[in-house]
């Protein structure tokens, strides 16, 4: 396992100044946010100028890749055509993870396996995994509906997100079942009543969780998924958590 994090910690910097302030707070592998709203490169750039978003990945001030997080806006044809080009991207920059959002409450579940079923496929044709986050207020939020999803999709694997099992409607659900399922993991501190809290005032076991993840021989990323709270000093958490991970690898 390895310490990573994700350009979603600095919504409001440039691609290039939010890979700057990640190395200089001594972080060595990045998760790409690919992004339509608030991203580090958007989906429909992507599709647009293929080459030049591989050149733009490619320049990560020697940062390595470890996934990519995948959020199109576009519908129909149009969403398919985006992925598949982020899929061609993974490759070219020889990412296999691809994080992606399940679909928003009350979707019908026979629609998000079909939808997750063509993803898997197209990304397998790359040589990528799509990796379902689990998520507040989207369908990935229950563990039964999750592994519900990897069970009837090919190739489908998660990223964990083992806050939405401490805040939200799933308080105290275990995430247990689906450690054998996990790509990949998004990590930051949480409350039952904040979704993010300072590091060390939520409810985030740390300890269990890299214990439960090397026993399944998990060996990839442990992704660091901080936004800036107001009048916290937002760096020094992102250092706070970097050396707590590194303390328990």
């Amino acid at each position: 396992m390895f310490v990573c994090a994700s350009t979603e910690c600095f919504p409001d910097l440039s691609s290039k100044e939010a890979l700057s302030r990640l190395v200089d707070l001594e972080y060595t592998v990045v998760e790409l946010a690919i992004h339509e709203q608030d991203g580090w490169l958007k989906p429909s750039e992507v599709l647009a100028d293929l080459e030049r978003a591989i050149n733009l990945c490619r320049a990560t001030h020697r940062m390595t890749v470890a996934a990519l997080s995948i959020n199109i806006d576009a519908e129909g044809p149009a969403y398919y055509e985006q992925f598949s080009a982020c899929c061609k991207l993974a490759k070219a920059i020889k990412v296999v993870t691809m994080v992606v959002p399940s679909a928003e409450l009350g979707a019908p579940f026979n629609e998000e396996v079909e939808r997750l079923r063509k993803l898997s496929a197209m990304a397998s044709l790359e040589g990528a995994v799509v990796s379902l986050k689990t998520q507040v207020d989207r369908m990935s939020q229950d563990v039964d509906t999750a592994l519900m999803f990897c069970n009837n999709v090919p190739g489908l694997k998660l990223t964990l997100d083992p806050s939405c099992m401490i805040y939200g409607p799933n308080q105290n659900r275990g995430y247990d079942k689906l450690i054998d399922h996990v790509q990949h993991v998004h990590l930051r501190d949480t409350s039952k009543n904040e979704l993010q809290v300072r590091v060390g005032q939520g409810e985030v076991d740390y300890g269990k969780l890299v214990s439960q993840l090397g026993a399944a021989k998990y060996n990839r990323a442990l992704s660091v998924n901080m936004t800036p709270m107001e009048d916290v000093d937002h760096e020094g958490e992102m250092r706070k958590i970097r050396l707590l991970l590194d303390s328990l690898l």
